[in-house]
Formats: structure tokens, sequence, C-alpha cells
């Protein structure tokens, strides 16, 4: 609760004689400063005349029945106090800074100092301050200090608004620059093949990224999982394989494609492999081994001129 002496910052002032006054004993301040009029009802001719400035904004000024009496009798005003009890209080309501309007500031001086368009900015222990309603916003941002590498920042935000005083603080966080990539939708088993209900685009930090990622769905859809993937996580590359056709041990057809001529049989994968992947195949005749591309469920194709490998069969 703050005391204002507005007979001291009065006494400058002249005024004429105005008619019989009300003492206006609570007022709601919607300006910086205190008229005669927030004091009194009929104030008279110096009615608008500015006594002095008004508490900030959410804070508050209380006038003594001594300090009333002096400025009636320095305006003119026809008012005395009843007793010692008499006083005037003035509010002056407010507001705390709403967060976007800070990191909308900050963003913008972060993205002029280097940071991405997309960056997401932290503020660390921020404590918004009070503004009047009917202010008009003005923040600005300076003497950014910006270090990218470790990805901190400290800056002086200045509110400035009409109706007001300027507003100066300090404001620290964390910046990350951020980029949309496919991640899993929900937690994915090792060994699943991802479907496109399985993926999505999202915001990520850069600086959770690790490996090389799927960039777009199409990069991870239809691929298969070494390992389990948490739900919202990057899909990393290193971390899919294309899903096996053939399994190891399976029975599979060889397909020999030349020209006039197309031959079948029946062989053995000794590896898996996915479609366009090349394992070698057991001829159960022969004996021969001979690599193959696999082109489909548990089928391959032999090249014509495909010359046996030489491995020792156990």
């Amino acid at each position: 609760m703050t005391r204002l002496p507005l007979a001291v910052l009065a006494l400058c002032l002249g005024g004429a004689h105005a008619e019989a006054a009300t003492l206006r004993t609570m007022t709601t301040l919607h300006a910086p400063v205190v008229r005669l009029s927030d004091l009194f009802d009929d104030a008279g001719a110096n009615a608008e005349r500015v006594l002095g400035p008004g508490p900030g904004a959410g804070g508050r000024i209380v006038v003594e029945a001594a300090e009333l009496g002096a400025i009636a009798r320095q305006f003119g005003v026809e008012w005395r106090p009843a007793s010692s009890a008499d006083r005037a209080v003035l509010d002056r309501p407010g507001r705390p800074m709403r967060r976007e309007e800070v990191l909308d500031a900050v963003r913008s001086a972060l993205i002029d100092g280097g940071a991405s368009a997309d960056c997401d900015v932290e503020l660390a222990g921020f404590t918004p301050p009070l503004v009047p309603f009917e202010a008009d916003l003005r923040p600005v941002v300076s003497d950014l200090d910006y270090e990218a590498e470790a990805g901190r920042f400290s800056a002086m935000l200045s509110v400035a608004g009409e109706a007001m005083e300027p507003i100066h603080i300090r404001v620290t966080g964390r910046v990350d620059d951020t980029v949309e990539l496919p991640v899993a939708t929900t937690r994915l088993p090792a060994g699943s093949v991802l479907r496109a209900e399985d993926v999505h685009i999202a915001r990520v930090h850069v600086a959770a990224l690790r490996g090389e990622v799927a960039r777009r769905p199409g990069d991870a859809i239809g691929m298969q999982s070494k390992r389990q993937i948490a739900a919202g996580q990057p899909l990393v590359l290193a971390e899919l394989m294309r899903p096996a056709m053939v399994a190891k041990g399976a029975t599979v057809l060889m397909v020999l494609d030349s020209p006039g001529i197309a031959l079948t049989a029946q062989g053995q994968a000794t590896e898996a492999g996915a479609i366009g992947e090349r394992i070698r195949v057991l001829n159960p005749v022969s004996r021969a081994v001979v690599e193959a591309e696999v082109i489909g469920p548990d089928r391959v194709r032999v090249a014509p001129n495909a010359l046996p490998v030489k491995v020792s069969v156990r």
C-alpha cells in the first residue's frame, strides 16, 4: 500500500472556488496519473487538474484525511474531512502480461540473431509483469546474448504502451531449433512393419536427433523395425530394414530367365533377404550354392550366368 503526498505535489498549482463536493472513497484509475476528479465529485473548474502520478498496474494509493483537506483547500474544493477516518483509495487494475506476448518478441529477436525460423523458445523462471488492461503493449527485446551451440539466451525485455510507465526486465531461457519429421504414432515393437497409420508428422528438436532419420513418411512406411520404437520418436534409418520376403532355411522357388527359356526349381535359402537383396540359395539336388535376387515371398531370381558359390555346407 502506497501513501501519496498529493498535497505536496499540488502546492505549485492554484485553483478556483468550486461548489460543494463529495469525497470519492473508492476510485478505479484508467490512466497513469491522478486527477482532482479522482478524489472528489463536483470538484469544480479544476476537476481535470493532474495532481501527480498514479500507481502502477495492480497497485493502490491511499490518500488520508489530512492530505485530502489540504488538496481541497489548495484547489478551492468545498469539502472538509468529517473525521480523521476519511480517506480515498485509488486502485489501478492490471493483468499479467501474456506469456505469448513475450515469446513472440523473444523469438523474433532470436531469429534475427541466427536461430531458425521454427525455433522453440522456453523461458526460464519467468514471472509475467502486471500491465494495465487498457494498454496496447509494445514489447521490444534488446541486448540479446544468444549462444547457439549451447542453446541458451538472455536479453532485456522492454514493455511500453499508452497509459503506462515502461517496464524493463531481463529474460533468460533455452532455444532449440526444430524441424518437422515423421515420428512413430504409437509404440512399435521390434519387427513391426510400419503402416501409414503408424507414422505422422511432428515438430522435433534438432538437438535430440541421433544419426540419419526419415525425412518423409515414404522413407519409413513399409520398412521393418529392428528394435522397439517409442511413440513420438523420430525414425532412425539405421534401425529400419526392408521386410524379409525370404526366411533363412525356407524353401524357395528359383526362377532362371534367359532368352527363349524359363526354368524353375526348388532351393533352400541359407540366409534371410528382403526384396531386391541378394542371398545364397542351396540346390538340394546338386548341393550347389548360388547367389539369387529376392523378387517376392519365397521367390528368387537366378542370373543365367550365375556360378556356384564355394562354401562349406554342414
